[in-house]
């Protein structure tokens, strides 16, 4: 059945999932079973986030247990569940203790947001147990980052109540929301009070990401006035705000660092026409100029800018959270790097890009520079490594961008990524980064936002202190989705894929590229051939997107970045290496394919949309692998000399045709059944069915028109 577009809301929506409960298990030996006798009990003067918790509790036996607990103040009778909150236990906010006897379970929460993670917490170990079956025993546990930040996986900056439910019960503690100004957002006006007390019924903070106006030096007369007006005003209608996100390349400012042009790059200028004016003097610099915008450089001055912004924002909110993240500034030096962080005012948070900008030598022909937002390389790279290490020293606040919620630019209209194994080890590497240089909250994505998936429900498992073996958790997860005898098989197609996603490094281009659409991504002839010149394509995007089609580059063209060896040898290096990966895949889909069959036919559903994400994947790479072919053919037929071997390459490209023709058609088939796969919260769909026809169109003129017009000119 093909699944109408956005119906996968339902799905996120949808936190207790119906008739969980396994009829067959019984309980272990050192088990209690919660039945139709027991009760939930709360304190008279319970808060109001307390009071939710308890009727979600509630909700979760009667849907997803099949038990009808009801909810009372004082215990009666023998069994009870009993919520409760200990604000002097001296834990950390959103602590919680669950202790389990024969007759009793009592969560105690340090507060009422550690309560309602204990709640659930609770339905957590009854979902991986299939039944209302829990060990006896006490355990405190502690969340070992916070902020947990998240932006959407509803729709860029949608919040409706349910999806804030979601994001409770997945271990996020803050939501993300882009700000261009008081009550506006990326998509328009917004009531910023009203989400931040909705956010409050589920225990979450809200942080401002900040898209607000910052072409001021704080030297300048006007500054005080300028950042009183753009960013103090913002917290004063909003003064509940958590905190807000800093970004150089999103909040340039006019640096006076001479290492710099001083100057808006050209996306950031809006409608002032004065900073494209061309001079007519001899300063050639206004058009050739080698230094970096000030968005992209750890300018001297920054401090002094960033003391003015939170001057202007805590005159509001004096707890408020001003986080400066040093995104994209892996490439200057280290000194101008870690000169800034030793210059940072001490009561700003310092955030890092947990794996960008790292160098492998790992392939035996040439060099790759790390992109941002990617799992295949768990991390920590030399960037972070560097500023963790002074954030150390000065006793700075430290957080990073990881991506953990499951999502990365690896696969850019995917849910998540499944390849578990591979985040196991960032999730590892997050620890050692917590306990070696007090790593204490994170960012688990950006607008690509997040969906439920063994990635995220391992992290939530795994960011506690203690926290749970996620190879041990993921096990349960695959007995509990895919049944008992599919399980085994389950495991190793996640395995597989995780061992594909480590044995390649994407470009920057491959992450605007093919893999930012996956198969829909279009092969463009790269001589001009009129009528039929491709080279200025705008990709098609609906009126929902919000970012439009800036973020997909559909005229292919590698990028050269300093220390990544050279295009000629890169690509076709790339396409050996990622031919391997894809082969590696390809294995683990095969696996999950006949594992399938073993799967009950009450999760079936579910389980074909898991191995159909990993499927899609599959066929992303492929589409990756064709278009770095097709660039070098096109290449090399634009410089060949005799018509023979240009004849010779056209025939290489009509196979390279029929090649990708037959991987776009495969992928069909799942997004039709899969509403979430190519969508992506700010792009809206773009790989897509109607993306995926609308590329065999376009591979069809291709092959029935631009080729043989091409063949003439050879004549």
């Amino acid at each position: 059945m093909k699944e109408p577009a956005y119906s996968f809301r339902h799905e996120l929506d949808e936190v207790h999932k119906p008739n969980r409960r396994n009829r067959s298990l019984m309980p272990a030996d050192n088990e209690i079973c919660v039945d139709g006798s027991w009760c939930i009990v709360l304190p008279d003067d319970a808060d109001p986030l307390l009071e939710y918790a308890a009727t979600d509790l509630q909700d979760y036996f009667r849907v997803s247990m099949n038990l009808d607990l009801p909810l009372r103040r004082t215990t009666e009778g023998d069994r009870s569940i009993v919520l409760e909150t200990a604000p002097n236990t001296g834990r950390k906010p959103r602590s919680f203790e669950i202790s389990v006897t024969e007759k009793q379970i009592r969560i105690t929460g340090s507060g009422p947001a550690g309560a309602a993670q204990g709640v659930y917490f609770l339905e957590d170990r009854m979902n991986l147990r299939e039944a209302p079956f829990l060990e006896r025993g006490s355990q405190w546990h502690e969340p070992l980052f916070s902020p947990r930040m998240i932006h959407s996986g509803w729709g860029l900056d949608q919040f409706p109540d349910t999806h804030l439910n979601a994001i409770a019960h997945a271990g996020f503690d803050s939501v993300l929301l882009f700000v261009k100004g008081p009550d506006r957002t990326t998509h328009g006006p917004m009531d910023f009070n009203d989400l931040i007390d909705r956010c409050e019924k589920f225990g979450l903070g809200v942080y401002f990401y900040s898209y607000l106006p910052s072409f001021k030096h704080p030297d300048e007369p006007d500054a005080e006035a300028f950042f009183e007006k753009n960013y103090g005003e913002v917290f004063r209608q909003s003064p509940k705000a958590k905190g807000l996100i800093l970004v150089g390349e999103s909040c340039v400012f006019p640096s006076r660092d001479e290492r710099t042009n001083g100057k808006p790059r050209p996306a950031n200028m809006g409608d002032d026409t004065r900073s494209r004016a061309v001079s007519t003097d001899e300063d050639f610099s206004v058009t050739i100029d080698p230094r970096p915008y000030p968005g992209f450089f750890p300018c001297r001055d920054y401090p002094q800018w960033l003391n003015a912004v939170k001057k202007a924002v805590r005159k509001y909110a004096p707890e408020a959270d001003i986080v400066f993240w040093t995104y994209n500034w892996g490439k200057a030096p280290a000194d101008a790097r870690l000169e800034l962080i030793d210059a940072l005012p001490p009561d700003v948070t310092l955030q890092a890009t947990f794996e960008m900008f790292e160098q492998f030598d790992k392939y035996p022909n040439h060099r790759m520079v790390q992109p941002d937002y990617s799992i295949t390389f768990p991390g920590p790279g030399f960037y972070f490594r560097s500023e963790a290490q002074a954030a150390k020293r000065r006793g700075l606040k430290l957080y990073s961008m990881t991506n953990t919620a499951g999502r990365t630019w690896d696969f850019g209209v995917v849910p998540y990524i499944p390849t578990p194994y591979q985040w196991f080890k960032r999730f590892r590497a997050m620890k050692a980064a917590h306990d070696d240089w007090g790593l204490s909250g994170i960012m688990d994505s950006h607008h690509f936002g997040w969906f439920p998936s063994e990635v995220n429900e391992c992290a939530r498992w795994y960011f506690r202190d203690p926290g749970a073996e996620p190879e041990k958790v993921l096990e349960k997860i695959a007995e509990r989705d895919f049944g008992p005898d599919a399980a085994p098989e389950a495991l190793e197609g996640w395995r597989l894929w995780s061992e594909a996603i480590d044995s390649y490094t994407p470009g920057f281009d491959d992450q605007a590229g093919p893999l930012r659409v996956g198969p829909a991504y279009p092969l463009i002839f790269q001589p001009i051939l009129y009528p039929y010149a491709e080279q200025k394509m705008v990709y098609p995007t609906t009126p929902q997107s919000a970012s439009g089609a800036r973020w997909i580059h559909p005229f292919y063209q590698p990028e050269q970045i300093p220390g990544m060896s050279h295009c000629g040898r890169r690509i076709a290096e790339d396409v050996k290496i990622m031919t391997h990966a894809l082969d590696i895949w390809e294995r683990g889909t095969v696996v999950m394919r006949k594992m399938l069959a073993k799967v009950p036919e009450s999760k079936r559903v579910q389980a074909e949309k898991i191995v159909g994400v990993g499927e899609f994947c599959g066929h992303a790479i492929r589409t990756m692998v064709h278009v770095k072919r097709w660039w070098l053919l096109n290449k090399r037929l634009e410089i060949e000399y005799d018509p023979e071997c240009a004849n010779a390459l056209l025939d290489e490209m009509l196979e390279l045709i029929e090649a990708e023709t037959a991987n776009v058609k495969a992928t069909i088939p799942l997004t039709d059944a899969d509403s979430r796969l190519g969508w992506e919260p700010s792009m809206d769909y773009v790989g897509g069915t109607w993306h995926l026809n609308w590329k065999l169109y376009q591979l069809n003129n291709l092959k029935e028109h631009t080729i043989p017009a091409y063949r003439e000119t050879l004549n």
